[in-house]
């Protein structure tokens, strides 16, 4: 994975905050928070911050029968 303003290789992390997941999918953060609350985006909390788990969404989103 490359940043794209640095062009310099950027490690995966499996989690971003949701400040994160809002600037990189283009959603507002309220949309993000409430699909954390219905169930719909995979989370877990990291000390005091709620955390996306970019690894379990990728993973559901490969395994759905409308991906492949």
């Amino acid at each position: 994975m490359e940043d794209q303003a640095t062009g310099k290789a950027v490690p995966y992390v499996p989690v971003v905050t949701r400040e994160r997941f809002a600037e990189l999918s283009g959603l507002d953060e309220g949309v993000v928070r409430g699909l954390i609350e219905k169930g719909h985006l995979p989370s877990k909390k990291v000390g005091r911050y709620r955390m996306i788990n970019l690894a379990h969404l990728n993973r559901e989103c490969l395994e759905e029968e409308d991906y492949r």
